[in-house]
Order: structure tokens, then sequence, then C-alpha cells
């Protein structure tokens, strides 16, 4: 059985690449994926630590919370898509930056 610092490494590891997604990059889709890539790291981490709780056992609320979070998460990158491809049609740009700008 792998150790559970395995799992939460790679789930740190994974928050802080989302995170430097989120913080450098620019375009609206590079930012829905950073998203995605915290929701993944959440998700290993409520898996990881439910089948740790009890030596033996598996919580299945870890389990439940993933599937739920996945469905949400799901729903979200829809409706994010849908505004990126909306902004692009309208104003040839997926620069948010500029996106921004264009509110004034």
């Amino acid at each position: 059985m792998i150790p559970v610092a395995y799992y939460l490494t790679t789930s740190f590891v994974l928050f802080v690449v989302g995170m430097y997604c989120l913080a450098v990059k620019r375009n609206m889709i590079k930012l829905i994926i950073g998203i995605e890539i915290l929701t993944s790291a959440a998700n290993l981490n409520f898996i990881a630590l439910s089948a740790y709780g009890k030596p033996g056992e598996v919580d299945p609320l870890g389990h439940t919370f993933a599937i739920m979070s996945i469905v949400i998460g799901a729903c979200v990158v829809a409706v994010a898509l849908t505004i990126a491809v909306h902004a692009y049609r309208h104003y040839k740009t997926l620069d948010v930056r500029e996106l921004k700008r264009l509110r004034w």
C-alpha cells in the first residue's frame, strides 16, 4: 500500500500547478484548465484521506464528495467554456486583461 504522504505530495504539486496557471496565464481557456487542476488536487485529497482514515476500511464519504465535486466541476466548466466561446465570437480575443478593459 502506498503511503498517504505520496498522495498528499502529489496533491500539493497539482495545487501549486493550478495556482500557477491562475496567477500567470492570461488566456481564458488556460484559466479554466487551472481551475480544473485545482479541483483535481482537492479530489485527490478527499479520496486519499478517506482511504487512510481507519486501517482496513475506506470511508465512502470522501468518495461521495469527490464524485459530487466532479459533477459540479463539469457543470462549471461547461458554463465557463460557453462564456469563453461567446467572448471570442464577440471580441475576437480570449485575453482576460483585454476583456477586462472592454468593461469600461
